[in-house]
Formats: C-alpha cells, sequence, structure tokens
C-alpha cells in the first residue's frame, strides 16, 4: 500500500492521476480505493475496458486498491449470466479486486436506514403521484419545476407508507420516495428526485425479500461511502449528478465522503456503444450473440483475438480527458497488431487455394524445412514444414496476364516458395468454364531454401502449403460492423441502416500447414502475408478447425481512404 512519503508512480499525466497524487501529497489520504460499479444488465464493451484500466490502474499504482461492485439495485433486467462475464472479463483483462467483490444489494437494509433518517430529518417524503405526473411536474431547463401536492406530508405519515412500501402493502408505481430538495433548481437532478421505488420482482441474489429498490444515484454514493472509497471515478455524463452525490452524503453526514470525478467516456468510431443499441443487435439476430467478434463487446474481442495486453495498451494509449471526442477503430486494431507482432507464432495458410504441380519433383517423396516461428525471436524456435510434389498457393498470387508492378506467379515467370524452391509456372490448365484449377510449374533442384545456385535474382517470394498433408479449416474474415464512422448519427436516424453487409466473409476448404492441428483454446498466430488469426473460441470443433481474422498486417481502412 502506498503511503504519502511512498515515491509516486510515472505515468502518462493526466487530469484525475494529477488529482490523487496531490491528494497523497498532502495528506488527504493515505491509501487510494477507487472502485469499478457495473450494472449486471449486459455485456462489458470496450467502453468498460477504459473504465476497469482507468479504476484499477489507478489503484495499483499507487499502492491502493480498487473493489469490484456490482450496482444490482433493478432486478427485472439483471442476470447471473451477466455477473459471471463481467467477472471473468475483469480477470481476463488481469486485474484482481482480491476480497472486494461487493453488491449494492449487501447494504439494502443499511440504505433502508439512510432512507428512514431522510425522511425523520425532513428531507424526504413519500409521494404518491404516478410517474408520468412526477415528470409533468419536473419542469424543464428554461421552467422550474412544481411542487407535488404530498411534499408537505408530515414525517410520522411518511414512515407509516415507507415502512408499508416494504411491507408490500402497494402495488407497484403506487408510490416512491422523494428527497426533498429543490423543485426550482437550475440541476434538473436535484429537483425531488426519487430514490426508491416499488418494484415485486425476486432479485437473483436477495430473492423475494425486498419489495422495494433504491435508485443508482441515491445507492451508488451510500455505497461509495460504506466501502470507503476516496475517488469515485465517473463518465462525464454524471457530471451532472454530482450535486445530488454530493447532497445525500452530506445530509446523513457519513464519516466518509469521497470525491466524485468525470472524465470522458470513450466513443469508438464504425461501432455503437449504448447498451440499448447492442442488445438490439443481439435480439434482432443482426450479430451472431454478444460474443460475435465483430462487436464492441469484451467477449467479442476476445472472440476475435485480441489479447489482454492490447486492450489495456489502447487505453493507455487514448488517455483521459474532460471532452467528449470519436477515438479512431484503427487506433485499437493498431495496438493489437503492435502485440501479436510481438508474440503470435507465424504459419503459413492458404485461405483462397489454387493447385500447383511441380513437374519433375519425385512423385511421392517428402520433404521437410525448417521455418522459424517468429522471424525477429528464436526464442520461440523453429518448426518443420512439409513439402511435396503438389501444393496450394493464394488465388491472388497468380495472374495469367500479370498486371504492372505484379511480382509473383505468372506464365513463364519464377517466385520463390518460401522456405523451399524456387519455380517457374509452364501450363495452365482451366475447366469447362475457363476457370483456372491448376498450374504447372518446373522447379529448380539447385534453389533449395530459396536461393538460386546462379545467382539469379527472384523479386517475388510466396507462401504455400503442402496438398498431401494440409488440414482443412474454414477462416472468418472480419471487418467493421458498420460502414459509417458515427452509425445513428446526424444524418443516420437508424444506426441500423449503415450496418456494414460486408462485415464478415466466410471461407470454407482453406488449407494449414499442419503444424496449425494441433491449436487449443484461443491460439493466435500470424499467416504469413495474410494478417493475424485467432483460433474460434466457440465454434472450432475435432475435425474442422475454425479461425477468426483478427487485424489485417495494416490498415486497410486507411488506404480505401488514400
Amino acid at each position: 500500500m502506498t503511503s504519502i512519503e511512498s515515491p509516486l508512480p510515472e505515468k502518462a499525466a493526466n487530469f484525475i492521476r494529477n488529482i490523487v497524487t496531490e491528494d497523497l501529497k498532502s495528506g488527504k489520504h493515505r491509501l487510494v480505493v477507487t472502485r469499478f460499479p457495473p450494472e449486471p444488465n449486459g455485456y462489458l464493451h470496450i467502453g468498460h475496458a477504459k473504465s476497469i484500466c482507468l479504476n484499477f490502474g489507478l489503484a495499483g499504482d499507487f499502492g491502493g486498491r480498487c473493489h469490484l461492485r456490482f450496482d444490482d439495485t433493478n432486478p427485472a433486467k439483471e442476470e447471473i449470466e451477466y455477473e459471471d462475464s463481467i467477472k471473468e472479463n475483469v480477470s481476463w483483462l488481469g486485474f484482481n479486486w482480491g476480497e472486494h467483490l461487493h453488491y449494492a444489494s449487501d447494504y439494502f437494509e443499511e440504505l433502508y436506514r439512510h432512507a428512514v433518517a431522510l425522511i425523520e430529518k425532513g428531507l424526504a417524503y413519500v409521494d404518491s403521484l404516478s410517474a408520468e405526473e412526477i415528470r409533468g411536474l419536473r419542469g424543464t431547463l428554461n421552467e422550474p419545476g412544481q411542487e407535488s401536492p404530498h411534499r408537505g406530508r408530515p414525517v410520522e405519515e411518511n414512515l407509516e407508507l415507507f415502512r408499508g412500501m416494504r411491507e408490500g402493502e402497494f402495488p407497484d408505481g403506487a408510490h416512491v420516495l422523494r428527497l426533498k430538495i429543490d423543485m426550482a433548481s437550475p440541476n434538473l437532478n436535484l429537483r425531488d428526485p426519487v430514490i426508491y421505488r416499488i418494484k415485486k420482482v425476486e432479485h437473483h441474489r436477495t430473492g423475494a425479500v425486498w419489495c422495494i429498490y433504491p435508485m443508482y444515484d441515491y445507492a451508488h454514493c451510500i455505497s461509495d461511502s460504506i466501502e470507503g472509497i476516496t475517488h469515485s471515478i465517473c463518465t462525464l455524463e454524471f457530471e451532472d449528478h454530482r450535486p445530488l452525490y454530493d447532497w445525500v452524503l452530506d445530509a446523513l453526514q457519513l464519516p466518509c465522503h469521497p470525491q466524485q470525478i468525470e472524465f470522458a467516456r470513450l466513443n469508438l468510431s464504425y461501432t455503437v456503444m449504448s447498451k440499448r443499441k447492442l442488445l438490439e443487435l443481439v435480439q434482432e439476430k443482426l450479430v451472431d450473440g454478444w460474443d460475435d467478434p465483430r462487436m464492441p463487446t469484451l467477449v467479442g474481442l476476445r472472440r476475435r483475438g485480441f489479447t489482454p495486453a492490447s486492450i489495456r495498451a489502447f487505453c493507455e494509449t487514448i488517455g483521459v480527458g474532460k471532452s467528449d471526442s470519436f477515438i479512431d477503430m484503427g487506433i485499437l486494431e493498431d495496438a493489437v497488431r503492435e502485440d501479436l507482432n510481438v508474440r503470435a507464432p507465424r504459419a503459413m495458410a492458404v485461405l483462397r487455394p489454387l493447385k500447383v504441380v511441380i513437374e519433375g519433383y519425385p512423385a511421392g517423396e517428402t520433404e521437410l524445412f525448417d521455418a522459424a516461428n517468429h522471424p525477429a525471436d528464436p526464442a520461440m524456435g523453429t518448426r518443420q514444414v512439409p513439402f511435396c510434389d503438389t501444393v496450394y498457393i493464394e488465388r491472388d498470387d497468380f495472374q495469367e496476364e500479370p498486371a504492372k508492378g505484379f511480382f509473383r506467379l505468372a506464365p513463364g515467370r519464377e517466385v520463390r516458395l518460401r522456405y523451399a524452391y524456387i519455380v517457374r509456372c509452364e501450363s495452365v490448365l482451366k475447366d469447362a468454364d475457363g476457370e483456372i484449377v491448376e498450374i504447372r510449374c518446373s522447379y529448380d533442384p539447385g534453389s533449395r531454401g530459396g536461393s538460386a545456385p546462379d545467382g539469379r535474382k527472384v523479386k517475388g517470394t510466396i507462401h504455400w502449403v503442402s496438398a498431401r498433408h494440409a488440414i482443412e479449416a474454414e477462416v472468418r474474415l472480419y471487418d467493421r460492423l458498420f460502414s459509417t464512422p458515427n452509425p445513428g448519427g446526424k444524418n443516420e436516424p437508424d444506426y441500423r441502416s449503415s450496418l456494414n453487409p460486408k462485415s464478415i466473409e466466410t471461407l470454407a476448404g482453406c488449407r494449414l500447414e499442419p503444424s496449425l492441428e494441433g491449436a487449443e483454446g484461443e491460439s493466435r498466430y500470424q499467416f504469413e502475408r495474410l494478417g493475424y488469426f485467432c483460433l474460434d473460441s466457440r465454434d472450432a470443433r475435432p475435425g474442422q478447425q475454425v479461425f477468426n481474422r483478427t487485424a489485417t498486417l495494416r490498415d486497410s481502412w486507411s488506404e480505401q481512404k488514400r
């Protein structure tokens, strides 16, 4: 744990880090305590990752602690499935809450007692207006609200009604508990906000014990105080809620008063970050579930092949600011490229196979060539790649009438088969429809390993897979889910209108080198010349491997713009 005398960590400065640094130096706090408070009503996405990295990262950097606390105050929308996924994702990102796993429901009794105390102080009252009537009296940004006719109820009557709400004596919507603050406040959040409502819904942790549940703004600040949070870090939309956060804690005179600090949420181009919209995509089957590799959810990114390190690096790169802005998807893709470029072993795969018969090579013979698992990291070792008289190459690596600047295989041309031999195209075989189905090549036996014995220069080098030894697989090429940077923006009333029809291409009958046959779990590779790929964690099955493309070798979207 960090004391004020301990050296402070050196990291990229931001305004929140500066606040924490000053608080430790001044002695305001001796231990930094933060929290990540998700609601278990959906799957976490990349925007949540920014908050996770910020809260756990700050606590870790300053020798403090970060709590994982579930805001489980709305049982109608919460599920154990979401809770389990959130815990798994936080852990997958590399963070550990230790013994500090908490739930707002842990504090339901205490929250109730505090509400009673506010009623006794004349600072809260039971309102019997409908939700629609309350909204109608709330006012606007330019007009003050109007007081409820029940605002002046005596304390004893409020206490009796609130007790009846807890005991289940009233139906849903019959009453709510509101704070008595200021209906003329320019901040709408202070116009007697509702802090309890009747919901006769069983809670996944407390069962049927409760039929009234606290609102987030009320439960959150008190939960922070109970847990001794020092810095309650929220996204920018909660800035206008901060006066309410402080009002509740001041009214209750709780011994711990955390400081709420707001930062700009993550807005990522070519996707949507709204929980509602993500849920619609899943429910309307516009994607293949929450873990669809095109989704910005952490389960989706993980299935696509993103690593925890790449996501943490992305969050560090974009930094922490006070103004909302869009971050280009290319920055996230660059982060995973940089990480996988270092850690991913290389392999050869042919996604659109074209058969090549090597004339003169001994039929039935097999040679093994040593191939580096990583060209820049000898510690990753080598593998042996088999070679025979028939191989597959990428269909794009052959042109019958080569374009200018095309240095790969063409009639009468030589190329180098990586690690193997130099071959020359001698003839082309076509089917009845004129489709090329086979290429016949001669080879130079003296070029074993790829070097011409006479020193002649061969410009093109292409990858290949032995036809006799290849394993067959399905490969999915994923692209951005939307074709416009800001789906549902000013000129798009419906975000669905910009769904990218080419966001997935499924290739069957791909050929992979045999070393990939033993791939397990979330194995990641760079398929040479093609990109980074990950074994699918859900759909791969015995005898049929499935690989998902994580990212191309370079930013193809930027190239399209040029």
